[in-house]
């Protein structure tokens, strides 16, 4: 066996980030965290770095706006995946500015986990956000970066718990409120297992240059197949609410933000139908449970038995 390559996560304290650099530290990669002094002395942030540590994960202190501190960081390692938050997503750049610097790193992996940005169809306000990472895609092909891009759909433990409906804390029992006709088929992805799949491709040459789509069969889900799911877990059958796109549309234009980019993500993905409407080609794509069986990922039905 190749030795495993030394990874990077920056953004990991981030809600996703922090299943990322778990799953890294699980496998035997020698895992890194950039973290800035500020995170390391937050009460909350501070727990999940310590939780790191425990892991046996090394923390570099470093800061996205200081060059050379990335630099130094990246230097260290063998690959970058980065894990920001929305409002940095644009500053990415200052990633691959400090990559292309370094000269030493075999990938980088932007910051994605959800829709695949080249393929979508969203309207405004998650356009605009599709948008950037797409150009951060382009400014990483354009600088010559090896790179995988993780399209990871929909994150379970953020839709599945409340059955995606707005505004509730539980899944529904009564009624549930359905975007445009329910057909269009999505993927709901365990976090836990996002992180397996991202760091089972950091050293596989299949996933060099693609983009892995995390699409496992047992996951792939209409809105009224997943309401009929749940119905069936109850043993009751709940009111439906259908909202035409028409009405969807108006909704996001008069949501406040956050809501109205939440909103227009669930109209680009039940809707249109932007995570499965086309076919994952060999000269752009990989499908990670295919590529790795042996992984035991937790299926949409598992999940939602926690609810029952």
């Amino acid at each position: 066996m190749a030795e495993k390559s030394k990874i990077l996560i920056i953004g990991g304290t981030g809600y996703i980030g922090k299943f990322i650099v778990e799953a890294s530290a699980k496998s035997g990669h020698p895992t890194f965290a950039l973290a800035r002094e500020s995170t390391i002395s937050d009460p909350v942030k501070g727990k999940i770095i310590e939780g790191f540590k425990n892991s046996g994960v090394t923390i570099l202190i470093g800061d996205l706006y200081d060059h050379e501190s990335l630099v130094k960081a990246i230097k260290q390692v063998d690959v970058v995946i980065s894990t920001v938050g929305q409002l940095q997503l644009a500053d990415q750049t200052k990633i691959i500015a400090a990559i292309k610097e370094a000269g030493n790193v075999k990938r980088f992996f932007p910051s994605e986990f959800g829709n695949d940005v080249d393929r979508t169809r969203a309207v405004e306000p998650a356009k605009s956000t599709f948008a950037v990472k797409a150009q951060i895609r382009r400014t990483t092909e354009a600088e010559g970066i090896p790179y995988t891009y993780v399209s990871s759909n929909y994150f379970a433990g953020y839709s599945l718990p409340t059955l995606v409906q707005p505004g509730v804390t539980a899944p529904p029992r009564d009624k549930v409120i359905i975007l445009g006709d329910g057909n269009p088929k999505a993927v709901f992805n365990y976090e836990e297992d996002i992180g397996t799949y991202t760091i089972k491709t950091v050293d596989d040459p299949r996933t060099l240059n693609k983009i892995v789509y995390i699409k496992p069969p047992k996951n792939i889900y209409s809105f009224n197949e997943l309401v009929a799911l749940w119905e069936k877990k109850i043993g009751k059958t709940l009111e439906k609410e259908y909202v035409s796109e028409e009405q969807v549309l108006k909704q996001i234009q008069e949501a406040p933000i956050p809501l109205n980019i939440i909103i227009s993500i669930n109209h680009s993905t039940f809707v249109k139908g932007d995570q499965t409407y086309f076919e994952i080609e060999p000269s752009f794509g990989v499908e990670a449970s295919e590529l790795y069986p042996d992984v035991k990922y937790t299926t949409v039905e598992e999940y939602l038995d926690r609810f029952v």
